[in-house]
């Protein structure tokens, strides 16, 4: 039986224009794209790829939000 979920992910724009995608729900999830509409469909599919082929469980995380730290360096 497949459970429909909802999982966090972390997408970030590198310095090289692509977009990078990360999940905290499964460690080493991970994927980039030059595009949000494809970096969307290449999540899903490391996600399906990283529970399915891998085995991996999901971690129950709750999203809390995000937060802007500023630093001197």
């Amino acid at each position: 039986m497949n459970d429909d979920k909802t999982i966090q992910c972390r997408d970030e724009k590198g310095a090289d224009g692509f977009f990078v995608a990360s999940v905290p729900a499964l460690p080493g999830c991970h994927t980039q794209a030059r595009s949000l509409d494809v970096l969307m469909e290449r999540t899903r599919e490391a996600i399906e790829l990283c529970i399915e082929v891998q085995g991996q469980k999901l971690i129950d995380n709750e999203f809390i939000g995000i937060q802007r730290v500023a630093i001197t360096v």
